[in-house]
C-alpha cells in the first residue's frame, strides 16, 4: 500500500535527517489526510488508486510551479521544485510510452469505425477510461490528434 510506504518513508527520512524527502513525504501525507476528511473516510489508509490520483495532482502542481518559476527566471526555486518532483515520481507507476498509447488509440479507432471530428472528445473519454492511470492525458490527446489527421 502506497499510504503505508509514505508513513514508513517519513520515519526513515527522519532517521536519515533527509529534510527535503521528509518535507515532500509530509506534504503527501497531509494531502492524503485532507482527501480522507473530504470524503469522510473512516479507513486508516487510502486505496492505492486514490493515493496515486493524489500524488499525480501533486506532480501536476510541481510541474506548473516549475513552469511559472522558469518564466519568472527563479532557477533556485525551479531546482527545489524539480527535486520534489523527482521524489514524487518514485511513488507513481511507470507510464506507458507514446508507442504503446498509439497502439491502444489505433485499436480503439478500428473498433469504433468512422468517427466524426466533432466527437473526438467522446472518443478521448473512452480511451482515457481504458488507460486511466497508465498514460499521461496530454500524450493520449496528442496520439488521438495524430491518429485523426
Amino acid at each position: 500500500m502506497i499510504h503505508k510506504q509514505i508513513k514508513d518513508g517519513i520515519k526513515e527520512a527522519m532517521l536519515k535527517k533527509d529534510a527535503l524527502r521528509l518535507t515532500v513525504l509530509r506534504s503527501i501525507s497531509a494531502a492524503f489526510t485532507n482527501e480522507m476528511l473530504a470524503k469522510k473516510t473512516v479507513t486508516p489508509e487510502l486505496s492505492d488508486e486514490d493515493a496515486i490520483a493524489i500524488i499525480r495532482r501533486l506532480v501536476k502542481q510541481r510541474k506548473d510551479s516549475i513552469e511559472q518559476f522558469t518564466k519568472g527566471n527563479r532557477m533556485d526555486l525551479v531546482k527545489n521544485e524539480q527535486d520534489e518532483l523527482d521524489i514524487l515520481d518514485t511513488f507513481l507507476p511507470q507510464l506507458m510510452s507514446k508507442e504503446e498509447v498509439m497502439k491502444v488509440v489505433e485499436a480503439k479507432k478500428a473498433q469504433a469505425g468512422e468517427i466524426d471530428k466533432t466527437k473526438l472528445g467522446q472518443f478521448m473519454g473512452t480511451v482515457m477510461k481504458e488507460l486511466k492511470g497508465k498514460a499521461d492525458g496530454a500524450m493520449v490527446k496528442e496520439a488521438i490528434e495524430e491518429a485523426f489527421k
